[in-house]
C-alpha cells in the first residue's frame, strides 16, 4: 500500500504542478512577460511604444481638460441643489456673463488643478450627508477683478455719490470689501440661502430677490470701514472683513469655521470674528460703538477723524432738510415724526448706517409687503424709535426739559395729563416693570408704575 501510494502521487505531481503553475500565470503577469520579451532593439517596435504613449498621453490630458471645463461652467454648479441661491442670483447679476471659476479661482493652471482637487471634498460632503448651506470662505482676489477691471479710475460716480476710487486701490483694499453682492446679493448675510429657502430660488422669483440695495456698496459698509481707520485700524488686513458672516450651524460650526478662517489668512492664526450685531432693524440691542458711528456721520464727533463721515463728504445732493435746521429741532421733532415717520425712516433707517445686513425671510421676499399708507400713529412712532440705534442715540439721554430730578418728579404731572402726553412719556420709559424673562426695548431703565404703583387717574377699574 505504501508503494502504491508512492508511485500514484509520483505520476500525479508532475500534472499538478502544471495545472497549479497555469493558474498563477495571470492576465497582468503575461502581458509584462510578453512585454519584457519584446526586441527593443527594433527600431520600430520602439516607435511603436511611442506613439502609444504619445496617445495615452493627449487622451488622459483630454480627459482632464473636458473634466475641468465641464465642472467649471455655471450650468454644473446649478446640479447640485444647494447652489441655487448662488447660481439664480448669478445669472441675474452683471457677472452672468462669465464663468464662477474666473472669480473663484486664482488665474493660473497650476490653481486650477489644485482647487479641482481640493473641491472633491464637496463632492464627497454633497452625497454622504445633508448639504450645508454654501457660505463663502476664501475671498475674491483682487488679481481675479483685474481680468476685466481696470485700476485707472479716479472717482466713481453714481448719481449724486462721489467715491475715490483711485485712494481706495492705493490702499490695497479688496475690491470684494466694497463690491461684495456684486454677484450673489449678499444672500448668505440676509440669511436667505438656508436648506428651507432651495426651492423658492426660481427665475420667476429673482427679481425679487436680487434687487440693486444688495448688488451695490451699502453706507453701512463704508461707514464701518471709516470708522476702524479713525481709529488706527485697516480692518481689509484681516481676511474675514471681506467674507460673510458664517450663521448656519454658528454653535456646531464655531470651531470649523475657525479652522477655515485661520487656514484662509495665511498665517496658521484664526481671523477675527465680526463684532456682534447691534442696532440692526428687527433686534432691539443698541450699544454707544453703534451710536458713535451715528454721531459721527451726523458729524457732532470731529475728534481724531481721519476720514469725514458727514454725508455731504460723498453726496453731492442729499443736504440736511430745513425744518432740520430749525432753533430746539431736537427738542420738538417728536410732532413731525408722528405726521411724516415714513419720510423720517428714509434717511434714518438702521440697516443703512450698519454694514451687516438684517436676517429675511424668503417668503415675505417673494409675497411682497404692501406699502400700506402710514397713519399716524404715536405706538408706531415709539415702537420704531425703541428700535432704532439712531433714534435712541439721543432719547438714552435725559431731556434738558426734565430739569433736575426732584423738581421734576414733582411738576410733571401737568404734562402728562391726557393718553396723547402720556404716549410721548412712554417713548423712553416703559409703563409697567418689565418681565423678568423679557428684554426691554426701553432706553431707561425708568418705569413709571415704580411711582405708579396703583396706576393712573382714570385707569382704576379699567
Amino acid at each position: 500500500m505504501a508503494f502504491w501510494r508512492r508511485s500514484k502521487q509520483t505520476e500525479i505531481s508532475p500534472q499538478t504542478e502544471t495545472r497549479e503553475g497555469k493558474k498563477k500565470a495571470g492576465l497582468i503577469r503575461r502581458l509584462w512577460q510578453k512585454f519584457r520579451n519584446i526586441d527593443w532593439k527594433n527600431p520600430v517596435n520602439r516607435w511603436k511604444l511611442g506613439f502609444a504613449l504619445l496617445f495615452g498621453l493627449i487622451a488622459m490630458s483630454g480627459t482632464a481638460y473636458g473634466a475641468i471645463a465641464f465642472t467649471s461652467n455655471p450650468v454644473f454648479c446649478s446640479s447640485c441643489h444647494e447652489m441655487a441661491p448662488e447660481y439664480q442670483t448669478f445669472k441675474a447679476s452683471a457677472h452672468s456673463e462669465i464663468k464662477c471659476t474666473q472669480c473663484h479661482i486664482e488665474p493660473g493652471a497650476k490653481n486650477m488643478v489644485l482647487h479641482k482637487i481640493e473641491s472633491m471634498k464637496e463632492v464627497y460632503y454633497h452625497i454622504v450627508g445633508p448639504p450645508d448651506p454654501i457660505v463663502q470662505t476664501v475671498p475674491v482676489l483682487k488679481v481675479n477683478c483685474g481680468q476685466c477691471h481696470s485700476d485707472n479710475r479716479l472717482v466713481t460716480a453714481t448719481g449724486d455719490l462721489k467715491v475715490n476710487h483711485k485712494k481706495h486701490v492705493e490702499e490695497s483694499i479688496p475690491c470684494i470689501t466694497c463690491h461684495a453682492g456684486v454677484a450673489h446679493g449678499k444672500v448668505v448675510d440676509r440669511g436667505i440661502n438656508g436648506s428651507e429657502t432651495y426651492d423658492h430660488w426660481t427665475e420667476e422669483n429673482i427679481g425679487k430677490l436680487m434687487t440693486k440695495e444688495y448688488t451695490n456698496p451699502n453706507m453701512g459698509t463704508c461707514i464701518d470701514c471709516h470708522d476702524k481707520v479713525n481709529k488706527g485700524e485697516k480692518p481689509w488686513k484681516d481676511i474675514a472683513y471681506s467674507l460673510p458672516v458664517n450663521t448656519h450651524g454658528a454653535e456646531k460650526d464655531k470651531g470649523h469655521d475657525s479652522e477655515k478662517a485661520a487656514t484662509a489668512s495665511g498665517d496658521g492664526t484664526a481671523a477675527e470674528p465680526h463684532d456682534s450685531v447691534v442696532g440692526v432693524e428687527g433686534k432691539h440691542e443698541t450699544n454707544t460703538k453703534t451710536q458713535a458711528i451715528i454721531l459721527q456721520a451726523l458729524g457732532k464727533q470731529k475728534e481724531d477723524v481721519k476720514l469725514s463721515m458727514e454725508c455731504l463728504t460723498c453726496h453731492e445732493e442729499i443736504s440736511i432738510p430745513k425744518n432740520h435746521q430749525q432753533k430746539n429741532w431736537n427738542q420738538g421733532h417728536g410732532g413731525a415724526a408722528l405726521k411724516e415717520l415714513n419720510q423720517c425712516l428714509d434717511c434714518h433707517k438702521d440697516s443703512k448706517w450698519i454694514r451687516e445686513m438684517p436676517k429675511q425671510d424668503i417668503l415675505t421676499l417673494i409675497n411682497g409687503e404692501k406699502d400700506e399708507k402710514y397713519v399716524p400713529n404715536i405706538k408706531t412712532v415709539k415702537d420704531k424709535s425703541r428700535d432704532s440705534a439712531f433714534c435712541s442715540t439721543c432719547h438714552a439721554e435725559r431731556p434738558d426739559g426734565h430739569g433736575d430730578s426732584d423738581n421734576w418728579l414733582t411738576a410733571h404731572a401737568p404734562k402728562a395729563k391726557t393718553n396723547e402726553a402720556k404716549a410721548q412719556c412712554f417713548v423712553c420709559h416703559d409703563k409697567e416693570k418689565p418681565a423678568a424673562d423679557k428684554k426691554t426695548t426701553a432706553p431707561t431703565d425708568v418705569y413709571c408704575q415704580f411711582c405708579h404703583r396703583t396706576g393712573f387717574k382714570g385707569e382704576k377699574g379699567a
